[in-house]
């Protein structure tokens, strides 16, 4: 099983949704990094469940412990060891599935490749584990910080409820529980969540991000390409299911003449008119903003009566009850700005060992 993510900055993480806890290990993190725990709280908080009614009633603390790699509250080189304890696991509510294969969940994937599953909760293939992500991203802003680079996702949809104004302001993002920039937008949009929930339902929707301040020059052509590594980095989030840059599929109706990027000189700097290609050309960054959205599924269990089949292979009508998310656009908005910093901060430091 494959729980590494990074080439210099790198995790490993483990642990499953109702164990007695999860964690990870960052090992290529810079010396004398000073973390600053409230930061790295805050940042758990904006993932941590059972914050409103748009979120699954789970009630986890998410507090995070540090347990190596620090000393005088800075980092000393060695592996970043960390642990976050489950405290409201509640597997009963799973014991009625135990031999259910869940529509559009890992349950049969996982049981046909390792002949053994983790019932409660998903185990390993549940998003629980992405708590961990959130710790590893908060750790790469502080050290991303220091060179000026910010990220900001934010909700853009849900369902068919989209964010039409191109100009928003990204202090905005945490002011609601959708994490939508514009407050009108968030509104309706949490109505919406409310409205499938009481049916029963679930829906997905589109996380969009901007990284900002990365100088040109980062990314590797070819294999580890900036967008190559993004794109990997966001379709390993639980319930992503497509990936676009820049304009991404809208370019299928521009022509060349449309699309193309010109360059240009301003302020002593070689910057480009229009920022079509996302921040990133050849794989590399051109110093522009990088953005790139994330669609997410809706998420699989749900309360309507649905059609599957149990391990014996018997057809059976499946009603899931127990507590789940019926939308995880708000709490996948931190997770994709985890992510984009670990690719970010990885390259960053890949960067550097291209020079003498």
């Amino acid at each position: 099983m494959s729980n590494t993510f990074g080439t210099i900055f790198r995790f490993t993480s483990f642990g499953e949704s109702h164990g007695t806890a999860i964690g990870g290990v960052i090992d290529g993190c810079p010396s004398n990094v000073s973390l600053d725990y409230d930061f790295i709280q805050n940042e758990m908080n904006k993932r941590r469940p059972g914050q409103s009614l748009l979120t699954t009633p789970r009630q986890e603390s998410d507090s995070v412990e540090f347990l190596s790699g620090i000393f005088d509250n800075k980092t000393t080189g060695a592996p970043l060891a960390f642990i976050i304890h489950n405290n409201q696991a509640a597997s009963q509510d799973y014991v009625a599935l135990k031999n259910c294969f869940r529509p559009s969940h890992a349950d049969f994937t996982y049981q046909q490749k390792y002949g053994i599953r983790d019932y409660r909760g998903g185990g390993r293939s549940s998003a629980r584990e992405t708590a961990v992500r959130v710790v590893v991203g908060a750790v790469a802003k502080l050290i991303l910080a220091q060179k000026n680079i910010a990220i900001y996702a934010y909700t853009s949809q849900i369902g068919s409820i989209r964010l039409t104004s191109n100009s928003v302001d990204l202090s905005n993002i945490y002011t609601n529980d959708v994490h939508c920039p514009d407050n009108a937008t968030a509104e309706q949009m949490a109505n919406y969540i409310k409205h499938i929930n009481a049916e029963g339902d679930s829906i997905g929707g589109i996380v969009s991000c901007v990284i900002k301040g990365v100088p040109s020059g980062i990314g590797e052509p070819i294999y580890n390409k900036y967008e190559s590594q993004l794109a990997a980095a966001m379709l390993s989030i639980n319930a992503a299911k497509g990936f676009d840059f820049g304009s991404g599929f809208e370019q299928v109706s521009l022509k060349g003449s449309e699309m193309n990027d010109a360059f240009i000189c301003h302020n002593d700097k070689v910057r480009t008119a229009t920022n079509f290609s996302g921040g990133i050309q050849g794989g590399i960054s051109n110093g522009e903003d990088i953005y790139f959205r994330v669609v997410f599924k809706a998420t699989p269990t749900i309360s309507k009566l649905q059609k599957t089949v149990d391990s014996n292979m018997h057809a059976i009508e499946l009603q899931a009850h127990g507590r789940h998310d019926p939308c995880v656009i708000p709490r996948a908005v931190p997770v994709v700005e985890a992510m984009a910093a670990i690719v970010t901060l990885d390259l960053l430091l890949l960067s550097q060992t291209n020079k003498i």
